[in-house]
């Protein structure tokens, strides 16, 4: 890639992080090419669809959950990596207004998406916190990560809709984890 070329598309990432940040992820797109001082023809050559753009202004954010994993393993019981991990995510996801609906369809099976990769990047962690709390019998069977994931990303949803109350998302998350957590009457194998 040309020099002019790897600065029109920092220029343009820089932008949309703040558009982003200020408007939510359905902000104009002309609005973060007129921000970063270029044409609209060039932020479509660099970013052909509103998702490809919020695709690579989240993908460090995604590695950092990546990494998250890494260390909550080595640190926390199953349940409470889950739950740490799980408060990340939720914060992760409301990072953007309306980068939870967009969320929430990829998870519904839009393969074409390019959150995709993301998307299947975070449930793959997902379901290795899961499934490891599920071996130790600390969580329900009868879930997998497609489910954790809609269920957290739903109170990021309604969180980011809802009245301004920094404690909402741990309380609604500290219900589902409640509702997770294994009893006598919920037995079984884990999902595959």
């Amino acid at each position: 890639m040309r020099a002019d070329a790897r600065r029109n598309r920092q220029v343009l990432l820089d932008a949309a992080v703040e558009a982003f940040a200020e408007h939510g992820a359905d902000t104009p797109l002309d609005g973060i090419a007129k921000r970063a001082g270029v044409a609209n023809a060039t932020l479509y050559r660099h970013f052909p669809t509103r998702e490809a753009l919020l695709e690579e202004v989240l993908r460090e954010r995604i590695g950092q959950l990546v990494e998250g994993e890494r260390t909550l393993l080595s640190r926390e019981g199953p349940a409470d990596a889950l739950a740490v991990w799980l408060r990340e995510f939720v914060a992760y996801t409301k990072t953007y207004q309306g980068l939870p609906a967009s969320v929430l369809a990829t998870l519904r099976g839009d393969p074409g998406s390019p959150l995709h990769g993301s998307c299947a990047t975070l449930l793959g962690v997902a379901a290795r916190l899961l499934e490891r709390a599920q071996r130790a019998g600390q969580m329900r069977c009868d879930v997998d990560a497609v489910d954790l994931l809609t269920q957290a990303t739903g109170i990021a949803w309604a969180t980011e809709r809802g009245p301004r109350d920094a404690t909402r998302s741990d309380r609604l998350l500290t219900v589902l984890m409640d509702g997770l957590r294994a009893t006598s009457d919920r037995t079984g194998t884990p999902p595959r």
